[in-house]
């Protein structure tokens, strides 16, 4: 299969797009979020992987966005432990790294350590493993890249300080996405949602009386800005189903009561 991850072979998102379908595939590098719908859309991969929440820095609620936007299918879910290594030239030591260039993200979940290191200018780039190939490529000295361990491995970069995230408990949740052609084929416990509320006071009450009426279990829920819409927002739901008729029912009746209801994904639910 063509699957597109965002950054370049040995991110995060290489790692999880290997651990789910394996290593025999053709992993498309895309340094932009916003390139992996527009891919899926005109049939170049088969499937994207795509990071939607992490437990330090939150959701991303651009992604979410860019998943409605382009209408499409959340196939299945992985929960990553991250694990950020700063790494560089063989030979170099702390002392000798003048910038640390890596994505914002990374930088922000890593902001602690680097508080430690004063003399460290911090460079904010595109990509955490693309960095580490750069350094690798152009024989950088001086220069460290934050990145995990497989980018390390890939481009022959010795790790000077080891797991240098704030948090140690560190995860990040992806997403699998693809176009959705016909019925659910798989049995799934989980269902990703969207829906937009009218104007009137207790909308978001009902909708989450209706959820509770028919024991569906909310993991996630996060109120997204409506693009071109001051001040509406749709709301993204994750629910954890225990049975399918009760499900059904339920979103039936979420149906009749919102302004327009969107079925994301129905996948089996990964446990954390």
């Amino acid at each position: 299969m063509n699957i597109g991850i965002q950054g370049t072979i040995g991110s995060f998102h290489y790692e999880v797009a290997k651990n789910i379908f394996g290593q025999d595939n053709n992993f498309v590098e895309c340094m932009d979020f916003n390139d992996i719908p527009i891919l899926l859309k005109k049939g170049k991969i088969d499937k994207g992987i795509m990071a939607v929440e992490n437990t330090i820095a939150g959701a991303i609620l651009p992604n979410y966005s860019l998943i409605d936007e382009y209408d499409l299918h959340i196939a299945g879910e992985y929960y990553l432990s991250i694990h950020h290594h700063l790494m560089a030239l063989p030979g170099q030591t702390i002392p000798d790294i003048k910038e640390v260039w890596s994505h914002p993200m990374a930088l922000l979940q890593c902001r602690k350590y680097l508080r430690t290191q004063p003399h460290i200018k911090l460079v904010e780039e595109k990509d955490t493993a693309e960095m580490a190939k750069i350094i690798r490529d152009k024989q950088l000295k001086g220069i460290a890249a934050i990145a995990g361990y497989e980018a390390a491995k890939l481009y022959g970069l010795e790790i000077l300080a080891e797991s240098i995230q704030t948090n140690k408990i560190n995860a990040t949740r992806f997403v699998v996405l693809d176009l959705k052609n016909g019925e659910n084929g798989q049995d799934f416990n989980k269902a990703s949602i969207r829906f937009k509320l009218s104007h009137k006071p207790g909308s978001l009450v009902d909708i989450l009386q209706i959820f509770k009426d028919y024991n569906l279990n909310m993991s996630k829920i996060q109120s997204v800005p409506i693009i071109d819409k001051p001040w509406e927002y749709a709301f993204f739901v994750d629910l954890l189903i225990n049975n399918m008729a009760d499900y059904q029912a339920a979103m039936y009746q979420v149906a009749r009561q919102v302004i327009e209801l969107k079925i994301l994904g129905e996948y089996p639910s990964m446990n954390r």
